[in-house]
């Protein structure tokens, strides 16, 4: 699954919409009713302040509709396909080698949602600081971005192609 500069589609492989739709459906199928029945056992143990079982089940209910409601919202601005790429150009769904500064190694990585798995390689969100600041940048390009710790790193863009499932 990829997401392309237009935050507004989410670009899916048919396999990738096919398992996210399976988790969608179990949960708001079968996993509600396995949840809600787990909180009824749990009610009929008595006080609920002190029933640790109840507590735990409520936590997952809401982690589950949480869950429930990010799906949704993936499948409904869903596109089954390829996203279209230019190689050479950095954008999700490619396969990007870069350089860090002070660092003679490449990394490789791909640029895609962390919906996508089963990827051979690491996988890099295009939302974060990193993959942010290569989004629409080219090959030969020096950039830089903020770490977590304030301090900012440069990259260079060494290869930016599609992504073909190594």
């Amino acid at each position: 699954m990829t997401q392309t500069r237009d935050d507004n589609v989410t670009w899916l492989t048919q396999e990738a919409y096919d398992r996210l739709k399976g988790e969608l459906d179990h949960l708001s199928g079968s996993g509600r009713i396995e949840i809600a029945e787990k909180i009824e056992a749990a009610r009929e143990e008595g006080d609920l302040k002190e029933n640790g079982g109840y507590h735990a089940a409520k936590e997952e209910q809401g982690k589950m509709e949480a869950r429930i409601l990010q799906l949704t919202e993936i499948l409904r601005t869903a596109r089954v396909g390829e996203a279209p790429r230019t190689e050479g150009v950095v954008g999700p769904g490619m396969t990007i080698t870069v350089r860090f500064d002070g660092d003679d190694e490449e990394v490789t990585f791909l640029l895609a949602s962390r919906e996508e798995s089963g990827s051979p390689i690491d996988v890099y969100s295009p939302k974060s600081p990193l993959g942010s600041a290569i989004n629409g940048k080219r090959v030969g390009e020096t950039v830089s971005y903020n770490l977590p710790n304030g301090k900012s790193l440069g990259v260079e863009i060494i290869e930016a192609v599609p992504y073909s499932g190594m």
